[in-house]
């Protein structure tokens, strides 16, 4: 706990950047800083940042309160309204949370950091009645009934019923600011998605109807398998597949078995450290003899070209998961998910498919999303036929 604090006392002992991108004078203590001004938005969003991944790993929530003062703030009373406006909430914060601009002289934003979920009213409830009480009493009423206030816990509850959106965009401000610097390489991403994924569906269209007549002839059912995934930020799309199994198997044996191996718990049969658990089942009986070759070879995932070409997936990117797979993540783990649109192939499938942990293999999405360029899609794409090719931990 020491360090923490330690941590957040260097930060603030820099204070927020003034207009010129330059800190104000050295000495300013943490207290100070909080009395005297606030975080500017480049340095709190990189501070919310930060706090997301600590508690991720800490388990100790937070909450995120937005202000938005843009109905008050005037041209003629601007600057005399902010520095009561920031004081009170400074005044309203405690010691230990981080008041900053979410939106430059906009929307003011305070962190209540490691906060306690076991009172007997919402959290959210009770910090929106303490800032709100410090306001009126410095205010006015009538500034504070146009003030317009959120709150935003982090880690989000997730509704299972509902089939959109399992993020909350405000609380990851960064990746905007990250599609924002990329943008060119995005735009020319998605230019490739859909020049490549047009290109491949026309050239290997023989293939695919050879497929298809393969699976009508091997067993009853469509040739398609449609199933709901997540993509990015959980937004919830069908995806595409040649179906490999029997009609009319029971899911619980695929259920079961991910959700237990992704809390660590699963085994599959004597193995050595060279051999590590496979994300797939082995041997599974619910597939046909004809969708073990279109797994073991991965041409069962081709028909998601299509959901490229739609904007649902991109040609390179984190597998997407079922609901079920995502009920049982640790927090850490929904990152792969919120970072970047999810993909057919990925620096997991090139770097040991199902033959990885899955901590590991949502650590190479992260690594994937954290540096991604276009050419390490281009070199992953190079390295995918290979892996086809050779099938290591496909099933």
């Amino acid at each position: 706990m020491g360090n923490r604090y330690l941590k957040i006392s260097t930060l603030g002992s820099q204070g927020p950047r003034q207009g010129n991108g330059q800190p104000p004078a050295s000495g300013l203590t943490r207290l100070q800083v909080r009395h005297e001004g606030v975080f500017q938005v480049e340095t709190f969003h990189r501070m919310l940042t930060l706090e997301r991944r600590r508690a991720e790993r800490s388990r100790k929530p937070f909450v995120l309160m937005l202000i938005d003062a843009q109905a008050v703030i005037e041209p003629g009373n601007g600057a005399p309204f902010v520095e009561r406006f920031t004081s009170a909430v400074c005044d309203a914060a405690r010691e230990t949370d981080l008041v900053g601009w979410y939106k430059e002289n906009a929307i003011l934003a305070v962190i209540f950091t490691e906060v306690s979920l076991d009172g007997k009213h919402p959290i959210t409830e009770v910090l929106e009645s303490k800032v709100g009480k410090v306001l009126k009493d410095r205010l006015g009423s009538k500034l504070v009934s146009s003030l317009a206030v959120t709150t935003h816990l982090f880690p989000e509850s997730w509704d299972k019923d509902s089939p959109d959106r399992v993020a909350d965009i405000k609380l990851y401000p960064d990746l905007s600011r990250r599609v924002s610097k990329k943008r060119l390489p995005t735009i020319v991403k998605r230019g490739i998605d859909i020049v490549g994924g047009g290109l491949l569906l026309i050239v290997l269209s023989p293939l695919f109807a050879a497929i298809a007549l393969a699976i009508k002839l091997a067993s009853k059912g469509p040739v398609i398998f449609e199933q709901e995934r997540m993509g990015q930020f959980g937004k919830s799309f069908k995806c595409l597949k040649f179906r490999t199994m029997y009609t009319n198997n029971d899911p619980k044996i695929h259920r079961e078995y991910v959700q237990s191996f992704i809390a660590g718990k699963t085994e599959n049969g004597p193995r050595n450290n060279a051999e590590p658990v496979v994300y797939k089942i082995t041997n599974d009986p619910r597939v046909t003899p004809i969708g073990r070759l279109l797994r073991k070879t991965s041409l069962d995932e081709f028909p998601q070209l299509w959901n490229v070409l739609r904007g649902e997936m991109s040609l390179v990117g984190p597998r997407p998961p079922v609901r079920y797979e995502f009920e049982v993540y640790d927090v850490w783990h929904r990152r792969r998910v919120l970072e970047v649109k999810p993909g057919i192939t990925g620096l997991w499938q090139v770097s040991g498919r199902s033959r990885t942990c899955f901590d590991d293999m949502v650590r190479l999405d992260l690594r994937y999303s954290q540096s991604w360029s276009l050419w390490l899609d281009v070199k992953i794409l190079l390295a995918t036929p290979l892996a086809i090719v050779e099938g290591d931990g496909a099933h």
